[in-house]
């Protein structure tokens, strides 16, 4: 299995002036700008780090996930949300030859948490013996910041002004993710519940 993000996040997308505002730093100098690469790193670090713990992208963008085998015959759950467009489903053989799958022949269950690939039929396409499918779709909360619901937007602020301020911290003392930024993101995190989940 192989998640790639084929369109990545826009500087433009992330908050910098907010994120200034939040840390507070001064502004009126000559090099007001100055730090804005940086502060663009931890805004990215921190959107990423909420996305690995939530399943959810943020900003909308475009994935293509590759994997081996259906998880189940008749769906197959997708591993980010919540998607909103699946755009292409691709059945890849052994020695590389590629089938297009029509869209008549499966169909997007959009959910929050689990969204998934569904048959129309019994069953999804088969998968050759040592080939695979690829699959393209978009999948995020937004296009831009305002998008992103308020206590997304917090968390990621609160998290970017964490590694700011511990940015020469390589310890783990108190742990990666404060408890604030925890908690605003619990309800958003995935419930696995069971063996095979």
């Amino acid at each position: 299995m192989m998640l790639i993000e084929e369109t990545p996040v826009a500087d433009a997308a992330l908050p910098v002036e907010a994120f200034k505002a939040h840390l507070r730093l001064g502004s009126g100098f000559g090099q007001d700008g100055l730090q804005d690469v940086v502060l663009l790193s931890f805004l990215r670090a921190a959107v990423a780090a909420i996305e690995t713990r939530t399943g959810k992208a943020l900003f909308t963008r475009g994935f293509v996930w590759t994997i081996t085998h259906w998880r189940n015959d008749a769906a197959q759950p997708l591993p980010i949300a919540p998607v909103t467009d699946l755009t292409d489903v691709t059945v890849i053989a052994g020695n590389g030859a590629e089938i297009a799958v029509g869209p008549a022949l499966y169909w997007l269950e959009a959910d929050m948490h689990r969204p998934c690939l569904r048959s129309t039929g019994t069953a999804l396409p088969g998968i050759p013996a040592s080939g695979s499918v690829r699959l393209r779709f978009d999948a995020g909360m937004g296009a831009g910041w305002a998008d992103l619901p308020a206590d997304l937007q917090q968390a990621a602020l609160m998290l970017a002004a964490h590694y700011y301020e511990y940015r020469n911290d390589t310890g783990l003392s108190e742990g990666c993710m404060p408890f604030g930024v925890s908690s605003l993101i619990e309800r958003y995190k995935t419930i696995r519940i069971g063996a095979g989940a």
